[in-house]
């Protein structure tokens, strides 16, 4: 189990002379107005440290606190490798089921939770979906976070993948353009897919080996769309084999059960390029994918070695 977690929100203007209770319910969901009474009457729920009632009303600047008790967190890999370190980034090699950030159950079992153990104050740049493996970059400083981030902001960060898809594509090579956005889901507010209203996104693909049911490509990313690999893959009628939600044409697979943090695909972050903040340097982190994302030849080189 782990440790729990104290949840805060700071009232903002829209939300002043709301009652206690009316608030909690409506704003958060995921408990009932009976479960966030109960709380709020055990005393599990404090304004500006103090146990509050259900009818107070809040105010401005206000702030909520409630403590979720420790709780038995979803299984992962609780491993990663250091790729590359100085200073101001360290790269790690995250497995696959092992999620980037706190979410979906996960606290302390996450890629934030075990590098902070090493590095305290580290800042993930990027995430990688729970069931990709691969390159994560993080920041030691607030310098080399704001450089990063505007490297990425200009599409000046190579970001390369690897991916087990379904069926053969027509082409060697070729692009995805299509735009991504936040669609319906039943089990959460909204997810995102293939979306005619999203924001643009740009997809490189060359296809590295065919095998008549899956082939295996090679995945540039100009853009850093939510599971955009995954979304354009499907898109152009290639979905990602084992992947639990996107269905062909980008959109969800019928039944709409699963969630975005389900595993079954393979997907890997094979290489990232940037220049370093301090250096000026070009640098490039490599992280060898796993066996089943290696074409023959790479297999075979292996054998001979």
């Amino acid at each position: 189990m782990n440790e729990g977690y104290t949840y805060t929100e700071r009232i903002g203007g829209g939300f002043a002379g709301r009652a206690l209770l009316a608030h909690l319910s409506s704003r958060f969901g995921h408990s009932s107005q009976a479960q966030w009474r109960e709380r709020i009457e055990e005393g599990a729920v404090l304004v500006d440290g103090a146990r509050a009632r259900a009818d107070d009303r809040l105010w401005a600047g206000q702030v909520v606190a409630w403590k979720r008790p420790p709780w038995t967190e979803p299984p992962a890999p609780l491993i990663y490798a250091v790729l590359a370190e100085d200073p101001h980034l360290v790269a790690v090699a995250k497995p696959s089921g092992l999620p980037t950030l706190p979410g979906g159950g996960f606290l302390q079992n996450t890629l934030l939770g075990l590098v902070r153990r090493r590095y305290p104050g580290a800042s993930p740049l990027h995430r990688l979906g729970r069931g990709t493996s691969g390159v994560v970059l993080l920041a030691r400083s607030s310098e080399a976070a704001a450089a990063v981030a505007k490297a990425w902001r200009e599409h000046r960060i190579l970001k390369i993948y690897r991916a087990l898809v379904e069926g053969e594509p027509a082409g060697d090579a070729f692009a995805v353009m299509c735009p991504i956005g936040p669609v319906p889901h039943p089990k959460l507010t909204s997810v995102h897919a293939a979306c005619a209203k999203g924001k643009a996104a740009r997809s490189e693909v060359r296809v590295l080996e065919r095998g008549g049911t899956t082939s295996l490509v090679e995945v540039r990313i100009e853009t850093g769309r939510p599971h955009q690999i995954r979304i354009h893959m499907a898109a152009c009628g290639h979905p990602l084999a084992g992947d639990p939600l996107y269905a062909p044409g980008g959109g969800l697979r019928e039944g709409g059960g699963a969630l975005p943090g389900d595993v079954g695909y393979l997907l890997h972050a094979q290489r990232l390029c940037y220049t370093h903040p301090a250096t000026g340097q070009a640098v490039s982190v490599e992280c060898p994918p796993p066996r089943a994302l290696r074409t023959s030849a790479e297999l075979f080189q292996v054998q001979k070695g």
